[in-house]
């Protein structure tokens, strides 16, 4: 997954929103969100195993983006640190799963966000681990950075800052309306995600956006899933089965 939005406590009944968008190679094999079993309902990478999204039905958000630096080994999936924390209790016990498995397994950069009703957290992984707290409001993550904090990755020298321009028109489209609510903003979130104009729906040679992702946490429990399979400019939306 490449660009991932979170409105983190911005609407009153739904402390977690995500739109999101996964670019990956038109060839790995996936399979579909479904109930993974432990209250995590997520989709899986059929090569690798793990996962790059999931919620859980106590509340927890877990997503990566890959980050765009060189030089790491990348030992260990970074799916399956994902699926990891999507066992833990909370996003801040996720964290500190995510540094403790820093120290003992190498990986490829990522930048993984946590989010419940309680906390969100990004984590930036170079080979040294970065953690930032997010504050309540609309934040985007992509491959080099996050809410205008963008670095230009030295293999990528025009994809770099091309990507930030679009995650910062990004955010300010989805910035929330008065009196919207979580679903209305997935609405538009899901529209911008699609929406040629914001350049996160990549459509390359073998590679590209493959799937497209609208989830709503509820304070009563309540969990929305809504899941595209394929770039959301041709594919459409469907609510995943949630119940449990």
């Amino acid at each position: 997954m490449c660009t991932l939005t979170l409105a983190w406590r911005v609407f009153d009944e739904a402390p977690v929103a995500v739109a999101a968008n996964r670019d990956e190679s038109y060839g790995r094999p996936s399979e579909p969100p479904a109930d993974r079993g432990g209250g995590v309902i997520a989709p899986r990478d059929a090569r690798a195993g793990g996962t790059w999204m999931g919620v859980t039905r106590a509340g927890l958000f877990v997503g990566i983006t890959n980050r765009w630096v060189d030089g790491l080994a990348g030992e260990r999936s970074r799916g399956l640190l994902v699926d990891d924390c999507l066992r833990a209790e909370s996003a801040e016990a996720a964290a500190r799963h995510v540094a403790e498995s820093c120290r003992d397994h190498e990986y490829d950069g990522f930048n993984l966000v946590l989010a419940d009703a309680d906390a969100a957290v990004l984590l930036e992984w170079d080979g040294y681990l970065a953690v930032r707290e997010f504050r309540p409001g609309v934040h985007v993550v992509g491959n080099t950075g996050y809410d205008g904090q963008y670095f230009e990755p030295a293999a990528r020298p025009a994809a770099g800052p091309e990507e930030a321009r679009n995650a910062t028109r990004l955010r300010r489209e989805l910035a929330p309306e008065p009196g919207e609510v979580a679903d209305d903003w997935l609405g538009r979130a899901g529209a911008a995600l699609g929406d040629h104009e914001f350049g996160v729906c990549v459509h390359g040679d073998g590679y590209g956006t493959v799937s497209s992702t609208l989830i709503r946490l509820g304070t009563d429990g309540d969990i929305r899933y809504d899941h595209a399979d394929g770039p959301p400019c041709e594919a459409p939306f469907e609510p995943v089965a949630v119940d449990g």
